[in-house]
Parts: C-alpha cells; structure tokens; sequence
C-alpha cells in the first residue's frame, strides 16, 4: 500500500508542476519547476524514495529512448547523418575521455573508472529538456532535427560507455581488444534485435487483426509493450537494450506505416503517449529533486577526505565540469562545421559561408542534460562485488544533477539571447514538397472519387451521386488551384481560407458549449454528449493545426 500511495503521490508532484510551470514567467522550463517541487518534498515531507537502479531503468528508459526514435524525422535525420553521427558518437568519446581524466584530477578521492562513469554519464544530451524551452524560444527546425537525432544516438553511445566504465570499476581491469569487440556486439546486436522484434510484433499484430478484426485498446499496449520487450531481449544476450529500444522505435515508423492501423486508433495512440511522455519526465526529474537532500549528505561525506567538505567546492565542482563540457562541445560543432564547409566547397559549392558563431554557440549551449543523465547516473551499483560500498556514489549522482541543473538554466537563458533576431535562410525544398504532396493526394482524391462513383451509380440513382460527387472533386481542385494559382490570387484564397477557419472554429465551439448545456439539463445522456464531443474536439484540432502553419 504505502508504494501505491507513493506513485499516486509522485504522479499528483508531477501534476502541480505542470500547473506552476504555467503560472511561472514562460523563460523558466518545467523540468527545473519539477527538480525544485521534488526538493522541496525530499525536504519537508517526510517521503523517502529507495531506488532500485536496475528496476528504474527498465522502467523509464526504454520508453523513452523508443518515443525519440519513433518520432524523430527520418528524413531530416538521414540528411543530417554526418552531423548527428560527429555529435553522437565522436564528441561522446572525446567527452568521456578528456572529461573523465580531468574529473579524476579535479577530484582526488574519486578514482578514474568512477570519473569515466561520470563522463559517460553527463554525455548524453536530452531532447525533452530543450523542447520543454523550445516551447517559447523558436529554434530554427534544423538546429531541433540535429539536436534530436544526436541525443537518440548519443543516448545509447553514452550509456555503452558507462557500461564499460563500471565493469572497469567492479573488476578493477579494463581491455580495449575486448571492449571494442564487446562495443560491437551490444551495438550491432542491439540495433538487430530492436528492429526484428518491432517488425515481428507490428505485422504479427496486422495480420491477426486482417483475418479476425481488431480493436484499438490492444492495438496501444502491444505499442507500449514493444519498447520493454526490445530491451529485455536484447539485455538478455548481453546486447545493448538502449540500442534495441532506439532502433525499434525508428523501426515503428515504417513497420507501424501501413492502413492497417485506423485514424482513431493513431490519433489515441498518440494521445497515450504524450501522456507517457510528459509523466515520465516529470516523474524522473520529481525524483531527482527528491533525492537532492540526502545525495548531498552522502556527497559532503565522500569529500570529507580530500579536506574540501563545504558546500561551495561542490559548486565549483559542477562549474568546473559544465566549464569544460561547454568548451568541449563548443570546439567539436565548430571543427565539424568547418569540416562540413571545406567538403561543400571541394564539391564546387563556392557559395557556402560559415555559419554566425551565434548559431555555434546556440547548438552549444542547447546541449542540455537530463533524463538519461539521472537515469544512468541512478543505475550504478550499490556495492562493489566484496560488499564495500561503491566509491564516490552519492559524489557521482549529485554531480551529475548539478551539471542537469546547471544545464537547463544556461539553456534557458542563452538560448532566448543567443537566437533573438537571428536571420536563417530558409530551407529549401519544404514548401515545394508540402505543395507537391497537396497536388498530388488532391488528384489521387479526385481519381478515387469517380471510380467510386461510377461504381455506385450502376445501383442506384445516378443523378444524385454525380451531384455529390462533382462537389468533393471541385473542393480538391480548389486544392489544386490554391498551389498552382498566381501568388496574389493564392494569397486572397489564403485570407478567405482564414475567415472561413474562424468562422467554422465560432461554429464548433457553440455546438460543443450547446452539448454540454444539453448534457447538464439531462435533456441528452452524457455517453451521447461525449461522443459528439469528440467529433467536435477533432474538427476544432485540426482547424486551430491549420490556422498555426
């Protein structure tokens, strides 16, 4: 009972936070919000949260990291591979490595495998904290798509990394043959075992669904099942389950692409896990403030030894640390642009010019930490394997919160500074593609309307279906006269289009008030209210959607 009470009670912190965080002035992102309401309950309440590391990984990552790859754009991510590729696999190495050398210099009493662990641990960026500041600093769409696909990849990379650095730690040896071979099996095994399950279960699903009916409830779960199943399989045979949840939410994409899934099962499904999303990262960084208090009691007496037991050489630890992460990623995105403008101009693209450093220190400064980085931190182990306790834990973990903590807040206030009237040519091809598309579904649209006219005419009154169907076809050919027509007849559709959006949204909302009158009288049951409210609800989202493009 008191477990059950104690999610119930996490869940209502990660409720309030959403509330306050709208309450608070827009530049200060919900995950600080959360970490603070979680310190303030590890504080006074009296709550107390012991945390299993394996079982709160299991729980939180896989969903998680499997979300990211299931949602990222493909196109943008493929196109950028370079780029995402030098962050999420090279700055990655090159962090832990000088990272954790300069960590074991700066602190003495934590041994190097221990400092490798710790830059394994902060090397992972989070896509969620930079999106919760996204929210209201508008991020050129292309700096978002790079950031993403790096903390998809750099995600598991990292936590490869500190895999590794905590065998080094238990057994006291590290072999780099074996590490390498180890790297490429976890890697390799990981990714195979991610795809293959998800496509299984995705056409397995479909094919049970085309011979014996389907329903969306099991449609969502075996959705949320995936990602656990991808990672205990993969764990299981001592792959990478980080891996193995990635690719197969990148594998979701295509496998989960077809017809068979109907329009209300994806608009549920995607419901649900906006929900999983938002709980789930509210209730990590929940518990990172929750466990501030006490991780700063443990920290304090790890740094008893060194002579360096106040408060402000924790401080100046995480400076430290942030410090050399931000020069770090700072020179890596600039040699990589560099490189990336020498390659286009051997090619003959003479007109490729460096970015504003402006745009360099944004993609720096955005490289914020989170989820993962507490997730990892949280897994490592409790003892060493002859029962002593396992060094510089607690030193470990509240660190790493510092340099989460210390992260949101430089990228909360120098990402609004450093994008603010910032000039970026536009990308090319987007409105030529969303143009094309419309052109083209209009036109299948209008093919599949006659054919099915034709065919229903031959049973019943012709007549009437032509008149029907002669007005479905000219409202695509509208369509199609909205993208091919002049500039200034295509910008007077644009206002008429807008009126007639607000003219319909004043429509749907004053059925929908009518509705719940109607419910409240008892003039009509609430089931029958709820349903046409959610026609209503449908109609009203896609028209707001149309009115913020």
């Amino acid at each position: 009972m008191d477990i059950v009470a104690l999610c119930l009670f996490l869940l209502l912190a990660v409720v309030v936070s959403g509330i306050v965080a709208r309450i608070l002035p827009s530049a200060l992102p919900r995950p600080l919000v959360q970490i603070a309401l979680g310190a303030l309950i590890g504080s006074f309440a009296g709550i107390r949260v012991e945390l299993d590391p394996e079982l709160f990984f299991l729980l939180l990552v896989p969903p998680l990291l499997f979300l990211d790859g299931w949602r990222i754009p493909k196109d943008e991510l493929f196109r950028d591979a370079r780029i995402v590729l030098g962050l999420a696999l090279g700055l990655v190495f090159l962090t832990v490595l000088g990272l954790g050398l300069f960590v074991h210099w700066l602190v003495p009493a934590m041994p190097l495998a221990v400092a490798f662990a710790l830059a394994a641990v902060v090397s992972p960026t989070d896509p969620i904290a930079v999106g919760a500041i996204a929210q209201k600093v508008a991020i050129p769409k292309r700096m978002m798509h790079i950031l993403e696909g790096e903390s998809l990849l750099n995600d598991a990379s990292g936590l490869v990394c500190l895999r590794f650095a905590i065998a080094a730690a238990l057994s006291g040896a590290f072999s780099l043959p074996h590490a390498i071979g180890t790297f490429a099996w976890t890697a390799l095994g990981g990714v195979a075992i991610g795809a293959a399950l998800t496509w299984a279960a995705v056409q397995g699903k479909a094919l049970v669904a085309r011979r014996f009916g389907d329903d969306t409830g099991s449609n969502i779960l075996v959705s949320l099942l995936i990602p656990f199943g991808a990672y205990l399989a993969a764990e299981h045979v001592h792959a990478s389950g980080v891996l193995a949840a990635a690719a197969a939410g990148i594998t979701m994409t295509f496998a989960g692409s077809g017809v068979d899934t109907g329009a209300s099962t994806r608009i549920r499904r995607r419901a649900v896990w906006d929900m999983l999303q938002f709980t789930l990262n509210g209730v990590i960084f929940v518990l990172l403030g929750e466990q501030l208090p006490e991780l700063f009691r443990g920290a304090r007496a790890a740094l008893a030894g060194t002579g360096h037991d106040s408060a402000w050489w924790l401080l100046a630890y995480v400076a430290a640390i942030v410090a050399v992460l931000a020069v770090l990623r700072y020179g890596w995105v600039w040699l990589s642009l560099q490189f990336t403008l020498f390659r286009a101009r051997r090619r003959g693209h003479e007109g490729a010019g460096s970015p504003p450093r402006r745009v360099i220190a944004a993609m720096s400064v955005a490289g914020a930490r989170g989820a993962i980085t507490l997730a990892g931190a949280l897994t490592l182990p409790l003892a060493m394997p002859d029962g002593a306790p396992f060094p510089a834990r607690d030193l470990l973990i509240l660190l790493a919160s510092g340099v989460i903590l210390a992260s949101l807040v430089i990228a909360a206030v120098g990402l609004p500074i450093l994008l603010r009237d910032l000039s970026l040519p536009p990308e090319e091809g987007a409105t030529t593609a969303r143009d094309q598309a419309r052109t083209i579904t209009a036109k299948a649209a209008i093919t599949a309307i006659e054919r099915a006219q034709h065919a229903l005419c031959e049973a019943d009154d012709a007549d009437r279906y032509t008149d029907v169907a002669a007005r479905l076809m000219a409202q695509y050919r509208e369509r199609i006269e909205d993208v091919t027509g002049d500039q200034a007849q295509r910008d007077e559709q644009a206002r008429d289009r807008a009126i007639e959006r607000a003219l319909r949204l004043a429509g749907i909302r004053a059925e929908r008030q009518a509705l719940f009158d109607l419910a409240q009288r008892r003039e009509i049951s609430v089931t029958l209210a709820e349903q046409l409210g959610r026609e209503l609800d449908l109609a009203d989202a896609r028209l707001t959607r149309l009115g913020m493009r």
